[in-house]
């Protein structure tokens, strides 16, 4: 038999990913999913089996964050070797609409779940998905010694996740790891994130579809990687002999408009004639400038990142545009990469 994870977030694009990478190392997966009126498992629709199918590896639970009883039941059905806490309102604009649910189900929710699993006395490795936004305005680069200051909700309640975690590790002994995670993207990340609405809106525009796209600020500058090799990292995390936490980056940062310059020109489109400048996607408080050291890991884990920048921004584009002739074509749209 191999091992049993569970993953919360597992529709979202990271957990979509941990999931492939787990079933194909032999793990069976067992998935939280909201409830939801609609199909929202748009990103795992690939790995669903037949629930009759006696061999199957993939298990999907209706759950929620904010149920500590119902997490402490389903964790003693389960039985999990290993948990991967990727569940969050993770968007940081967003976040400043809607701070009490935020604070609720990205930090109480991590919580909770940690205590679920020392209430269902597992004996079980916990991963916790914290965030390069944890950091804020402290000046980069940034590694796992740099003091916190986050500038938004998310942020404020992913710091008190990551804080959860290590203080149930050097309490009670509970193999509990941060993966401090920069920003990784992929084309399966949500269209309401700056990446993905540029790349979506560079095919619409190539397409005749679309005009023109509005953006943010556009001088916030991120160091950004490749969403499958990032949950590499999380798996490595959990096979190591002892707990720790861990910086994951590629070192290298670049703005929304080197984004936008990249994603255009990829599609032989001058960016200027494109994008403009809309208010209503700023933050109240910025995070200026974000630059992960992942020294750490890349020593003591092996881990250190392949995709760059440029075939980065190439993957996404190439992939709303094969979505998009999908869509025209009247064919199923297909998930990439």
């Amino acid at each position: 038999m191999g091992k049993i994870a569970l993953v919360t977030g597992v529709t979202g694009q990271d957990g979509s990913y941990l999931s492939e990478l787990l079933m194909d190392k032999g793990y069976t997966v067992h998935g939280l999913v909201r409830r939801s009126s609609s199909f929202n498992t748009d990103r795992i629709d690939h790995l669903y089996e037949d629930p009759q199918e006696p061999e199957r590896k993939l298990f999907l639970h209706h759950a929620d964050l904010a149920d500590g009883v119902g997490l402490v039941k389903l964790l003693r059905a389960i039985q999990p070797d290993e948990i991967y806490n990727l569940s969050a309102q993770s968007h940081v604009r967003v976040s400043f609409d809607t701070p009490l649910y935020t604070g609720d189900i990205t930090g109480l929710g991590a919580l909770r779940l940690l205590e679920a699993a020392r209430a269902a006395e597992l004996d079980t490795r916990f991963y916790q998905a914290s965030s390069s936004e944890m950091f804020g305005s402290t000046p980069p680069p940034q590694n796992e010694e740099t003091p916190f200051h986050p500038r938004s909700p998310y942020g404020c309640a992913k710091v008190y996740a990551y804080w959860s975690a290590v203080n149930v590790r050097e309490a009670y002994g509970l193999y509990a790891v941060n993966g401090i995670l920069f920003n990784h993207e992929s084309p399966r990340r949500g269209e309401t994130f700056v990446t993905r609405k540029i790349s979506r809106a560079v095919a619409r525009i190539q397409a005749g579809l679309q005009e023109g796209l509005y953006l943010g600020n556009l001088d916030a500058a991120r160091d950004w990687g490749y969403a499958p090799e990032y949950v590499e990292a999380m798996w490595r995390m959990l096979q190591a002999d002892a707990p720790d936490d861990y910086v994951v980056a590629t070192g290298e940062t670049h703005t929304v408009r080197d984004f936008c310059e990249a994603a255009f020109r990829h599609a032989d489109l001058d960016w200027m004639e494109h994008v403009r400048f809309d208010p209503r996607y700023t933050r109240p408080s910025e995070v200026d400038d974000l630059i992960g050291d992942a020294t750490k890991i890349r020593r003591i884990l092996g881990w250190k990142p392949e995709v760059g920048f440029t075939e980065l921004v190439g993957i996404m584009v190439d992939a709303d545009v094969r979505r998009l002739e999908d869509e025209l074509s009247g064919r199923l749209v297909r998930i990439d990469r």
